[in-house]
């Protein structure tokens, strides 16, 4: 039987209180404190609460807590080979799951702490094996959020929060998100508004005096140059979509597609603006030709004919269209979109980690124009 999921409402959200009818929710609008209170409590009996971070929306459980866990994957539909990222509130709780951080560790999280940077340090034995799919090792972060360092301190333990999504979605950034994919299935969700950064935290590890990027984000390579010898990208991040589902993962959103509209997603890169908006063109029609309903996403305010619709979904800045990305394909989803056509973004340093959201999103659909 679906689980009545209690819904926070900390702050007048009419979307989430005018669309939660259909869904199996118990709209609560209390103060702040109160919400937090009792999310915590339920955190601490084994609940699933989702909660805003600064990044996306996470789905909470205990870290330390094997049978809560498994509930993260059965709601998720996540394979159980894919990691979670414990989140702390305070430094003492990273003593609860990991061991004592090296050097570089220390000093990166006191340059980015609270902040969406996720680092893997060596697990504590006690820790129970799903949270790690059985690596030696924890990917841990704090994040900036008010709500989510509030909940997690009340708790008063180590927080697992993968994405508050139904696994291969893409990821949620407001709670209405949520409600839409895990209303009925998880025990409550705390409304905190849209998410800041709007993508995922960067991923590391550290090897020597070495960072090894395993998940791109907002924090970039150059970032974090001056903490370490050498800052490197995981070898797999250049490799085409076939290599990421055959490889063991060492962090989340490395092997599987993640991110993803139900729709086909195609996304189109080159240096000259007018000739990939002619081959997006020409993408629509031979769509349309073959009855099917389309959606087209792009960075400025060009008109696509043949379109069911299309949104300018942010400019070239990596920031905006980091925060606009998953809201935008998850439109094309509530609009039924069968053939979505993307306006890729430029290919450097800054726009990394967008680009990587999308090749997982698309399933690898780029298309390059001379």
């Amino acid at each position: 039987m679906p689980i009545v999921t209690k819904l926070w409402v900390t702050q007048l959200d009419h979307d989430v209180r005018d669309n939660s009818g259909t869904h199996p929710i118990e709209v609560r609008q209390i103060p702040t404190e109160q919400a937090i209170a009792q999310a915590a409590e339920m955190l601490s009996e084994g609940g699933l609460i989702a909660f805003p971070t600064e990044t996306v929306y996470g789905l909470g459980a205990s870290a330390l807590d094997a049978h809560a866990l498994t509930r993260v994957f059965e709601a998720k539909g996540r394979p159980q080979d894919n990691p979670l990222i414990a989140h702390i509130s305070d430094l003492q709780q990273l003593g609860q799951i990991a061991q004592v951080p090296n050097t570089i560790a220390q000093r990166l999280m006191e340059a980015f702490w609270p902040g969406p940077l996720s680092i893997l340090l060596p697990v504590l034995s006690n820790v129970p094996k799903i949270l790690t799919a059985g690596l030696d090792y924890v990917a841990v972060r704090m994040p900036d959020h008010p709500l989510a360092l509030a909940l997690i301190a009340k708790a008063g333990m180590p927080i697992a929060a993968p994405s508050a999504n139904v696994s291969g979605k893409p990821s949620p950034t407001t709670a209405l998100h949520v409600v839409g994919d895990l209303a009925g299935r998880i025990d409550g969700i705390l409304d905190g508004g849209s998410c800041e950064v709007g993508i995922e935290s960067t991923v590391i590890e550290i090897v020597e005096d070495t960072i090894v990027i395993l998940r791109p984000g907002k924090i970039t390579r150059q970032d974090l140059l001056p903490y370490a010898k050498a800052v490197l990208f995981d070898p797999y991040l250049k490799q085409g979509i076939e290599a990421h589902t055959a490889m063991t993962p060492r962090a989340p959103g490395q092997k599987y597609r993640h991110y993803a509209p139900q729709g086909q997603l195609n996304v189109f890169f080159g240096e000259s603006v007018h000739n990939v908006q002619s081959m997006m063109q020409s993408a629509l029609i031979q769509a349309k030709q073959v009855g099917k309903k389309t959606a087209v996403l792009t960075l400025d305010a060009h008109v696509f004919t043949h379109a069911d619709w299309q949104q300018q979904w942010g400019d070239e800045k990596a920031e905006t269209l980091m925060q606009q990305l998953y809201g935008a394909l998850r439109t094309c989803d509530d609009l039924r979109s069968e053939v979505i056509i993307a306006q890729g973004p430029p290919d450097d340093e800054q726009h990394h980690a967008l680009i990587n959201r999308l090749l997982k999103a698309s399933g690898g659909n780029f298309i390059t124009v001379s």
